[in-house]
């Protein structure tokens, strides 16, 4: 267990980072979670180096970003909306309200809009399931999302 590691701080180094977590491969996620936190994603070059602080390979560290799906490889948008695609969503209108989300933000699943302003995620369960068609807005779960609350929450989200 890591004692008392600090708040990601903008100006450390990724070897700072790590350095923090004892440089230790079993801090791995945690260390990715800092890096994340500080840069808002993880780059190709904070990958290489925290495979080489904690002697790892970079596929073994890549294998741990693509396995989780809240590590990111390219920046996201100022708004971040995540809707649950998964079987109890979809039973109350998930693709529905996925097919309204993709027009009204003018992107798709997956991806982050032109402009940068919102990245549309997909996710297999909030854990909201009672409360479909599910959605996460900037870290924020909401249940019974229609077409005009997601609409409301996403304007609400760039204040």
């Amino acid at each position: 267990m890591v004692e008392s590691v600090p708040e990601p701080d903008e100006n450390r180094t990724v070897l700072q980072l790590c350095q923090d977590y004892g440089s230790r491969p079993e801090n791995l996620v945690e260390i990715l979670h800092a890096v994340q936190a500080r840069d808002g994603y993880l780059s190709d070059d904070s990958l290489r180096d925290i495979a080489a602080c904690l002697n790892l390979t970079r596929a073994e560290v890549h294998g741990v970003v693509s396995f989780y799906h809240d590590f990111r490889r390219a920046p996201s948008g100022k708004t971040v909306v995540k809707i649950c695609l998964a079987e109890a969503c979809q039973a109350v209108g998930c693709d529905a309200l996925k097919e309204h989300a993709m027009q009204a933000l003018s992107t798709g699943v997956g991806t982050t809009s032109s402009d940068g302003a919102v990245s549309l995620e997909p996710v297999y369960c909030l854990g909201n399931c009672a409360l479909g068609p599910a959605v996460m807005v900037n870290g924020d779960l909401h249940g019974r999302v229609t077409p005009e609350k997601l609409d409301s929450l996403v304007s609400g989200a760039d204040s």
